[in-house]
């Protein structure tokens, strides 16, 4: 029988709060601006997992593929005794990875860290009763702020999968790596999921898929606005925009405000104008070439040591681990 446990660390009351100051800061900057994280209520959970069934959306596909053919060379390399999940989800992909480590013999600890603890402990709890033997331990927090509170010993191994990398930008991205490597003790390990510069022919529909469904996930962030703070938001009333900037080699999801529109937060005191044609960010995805991720993986203390892509080269899985200061 395995032991379970999730520890809490950010909960409803400071996600509200964290929702209003992002949303106050990002409508009434110029140009406006809101984070990915709040895309993913439950509806818009329930929308990005259709996402990656859709033909256009390859990395999810790429990603598992790619685990599936080198998560025993994962477990050789490592011999992990606890895996660390960052963003965990539902750990689809990741049981790839605990079938090697178990079939390795090191494994003997999960630790899945997610911002939804509804979500997270759905996990906690088919992850324990698919693995008996293994101690899983939650976390609830958000992998920018709460890396700290992740428990130490066991050799351990931080999984961050699924592209999510990318969604940070430069600056952000680089304290996350120089934390996780405060994180680690030397000759640990982070495996990381990164996707991969290519033909814009094949990132820009993975985006902006014919069905429309990625398009309905973007305005999400509106319908959640519209119930967490009061907002009168009419989403049908924004484009969805995808669009590849070949100078960062990042693909940007916009909102365009078809026409001009007064938007009231109440429960911020505000009311933002959009002008027709006007754009909102809401997310930025950058893709990656192998010489820069590495370098930026060296600058934050680690040390690539195993590079594996799916058949196609669309999606990267590095193993890298953490040097000595």
């Amino acid at each position: 029988m395995n032991d379970t446990d999730v520890d809490v660390y950010i909960g409803a009351d400071e996600l509200a709060r964290t929702l209003a100051a992002d949303a106050a800061a990002g409508l009434t900057g110029s140009p406006k601006w809101l984070p990915p994280t709040w895309f993913y209520d439950a509806r818009g959970s329930r929308l990005f997992d259709e996402i990656t069934r859709l033909p256009e959306y390859y990395p999810t596909r790429a990603e598992r593929t790619a685990l599936r053919a080198h998560a025993d060379e994962i477990a050789a390399h490592t011999g992990t005794k606890t895996l660390v999940e960052l963003g965990s989800g539902s750990s689809d992909k990741t049981r790839l990875l605990l079938d090697a480590l178990r079939a390795h013999g090191s494994l003997g600890a999960f630790v899945p860290l997610d911002v939804s603890e509804t979500a997270l402990r759905e996990s906690v709890a088919a992850i324990a009763a698919e693995y008996p033997a293994l101690q899983v331990h939650g976390v609830v927090g958000d992998f920018t702020r709460h890396l700290r509170h992740l428990p130490r010993g066991g050799t351990r191994t931080v999984a961050f999968l699924g592209g999510t990398i990318g969604n940070l930008l430069p600056g952000p991205r680089a304290r996350l790596l120089a934390e996780l490597r405060d994180l680690l003790e030397p000759g640990e390990w982070l495996l990381l999921g990164a996707d991969l510069v290519k033909d814009p022919a094949v990132l820009v529909p993975a985006y902006d898929d014919a069905l429309g469904v990625t398009a309905e996930f973007n305005r999400n962030v509106l319908h959640v606005l519209n119930r967490e703070l009061g907002a009168d938001f009419d989403p049908g009333a924004f484009d969805h925009v995808a669009r590849w900037d070949p100078g960062h080699e990042w693909i940007e999801m916009r909102l365009r405000a078809r026409t001009p529109m007064r938007v009231r937060l109440p429960e911020l005191g505000v009311t933002i104008a959009f002008d027709a044609g006007e754009e909102l960010l809401t997310e930025v995805s950058a893709k990656f070439r192998r010489d820069r991720l590495t370098a930026e993986l060296a600058t934050a203390g680690f040390a690539v040591r195993y590079w594996w892509t799916d058949p196609e080269g669309l999606f990267s899985l590095s193993l890298s681990r953490a040097e000595p200061r």
